[in-house]
């Protein structure tokens, strides 16, 4: 069995009940990725019943703030979980660029008071994040891999922001692929191609309401118009569509309704999930 737990479905517009972007990934047999780490992670990990120190590693797509900001929170809350004896480093993999060079300093801040409770508490020492940097490529290029599970990741169209992934996890019970932001591309179609499921980042045009955004049209460039994600579902023979990082984001299930009749409209006819904070989807082993 393999869970989808959407941890944030947020922009960087705060909306109450919206955590920051995010996505949990639990593997039977004790795997847990967690994908981007937007504000409120770490609660929301631990609303959905995951323990901290069972993470086996953390993914960042790109570096927009609203991406990254929990890390520092979700890294030393794994640290303080951890038994007093232990000091194990939270594994993060992102492309190598300011992503990597982020992680790599979050905690820089924070080693005055860490090094206080650390002598305080009895531990060994601070909290540490151990990066591991990949090349991101036009390539579908493995990052990570364990036991029957790899995670491999792909370029995707997010410019200005370079460089920005997707992400696959291949699994025997299926696959998941994950977004990050970008526009539909033909990388991304490439990366989500006969996924189980498809977590994506969605850009309701037609319902941004006015003032919410400054250039409607230039936000609209660099991620996922309903109808372009539609059409790219539908050829990629994606099983479930999740949608997530949701602008605008709906007041209510009539505002839903209106993501889902766009997609159809544009020729994907699968399940579609106009996600919430913590709305899992289970892939079991027979459903591949």
């Amino acid at each position: 069995m393999m869970r989808v737990t959407i941890t944030g479905t947020g922009t960087p517009i705060m909306v109450p009940g919206r955590a920051g972007p995010g996505v949990v990934v639990q593997i039977d047999g004790g795997t847990v990725f967690q994908f981007d780490v937007g504000r409120g992670t770490t609660l929301r990990l631990t609303e959905a019943g995951v323990k901290l120190p069972d993470i086996t590693a953390v993914f960042v797509t790109h570096h927009h703030s609203d991406h990254l900001v929990g890390l520092s929170d979700l890294a030393m809350s794994h640290w303080l979980e951890q038994q007093p004896e232990q000091s194990d480093a939270l594994r993060l993999v992102a492309p190598d660029g300011p992503a990597a060079d982020i992680a790599e300093r979050v905690l820089e801040p924070w080693q005055p008071e860490m090094t206080l409770r650390a002598a305080h508490t009895g531990r060994s020492a601070n909290a540490r994040i151990e990066v591991t940097r990949f090349e991101a490529t036009e390539a579908i290029t493995p990052v990570f891999a364990s036991g029957e599970v790899t995670v491999s990741a792909i370029q995707v169209r997010h410019e200005p922001v370079i460089p920005a992934v997707a992400y696959r996890i291949d699994t025997p019970a299926g696959s998941v692929a994950i977004s990050g932001d970008t526009a539909v591309c033909p990388n991304l179609e490439r990366i989500a191609t006969g996924a189980s499921v498809l977590v994506q980042e969605a850009f309701h045009r037609s319902a941004i309401p006015d003032g919410l955004l400054s250039d409607p049209e230039a936000i609209a460039e660099y991620h996922s118009e309903l109808s372009d994600i539609g059409e790219m579902a539908d050829r990629a023979g994606v099983g479930t569509l999740m949608l997530t990082h949701l602008i605008p984001p709906p007041q209510g299930p009539e505002d839903k309704v209106g993501f889902v009749n766009e997609i159809k409209r544009a020729g994907y006819h699968g399940p579609v999930v106009v996600a919430d904070d913590l709305d899992t989807i289970g892939i079991a082993l027979h459903e591949r």
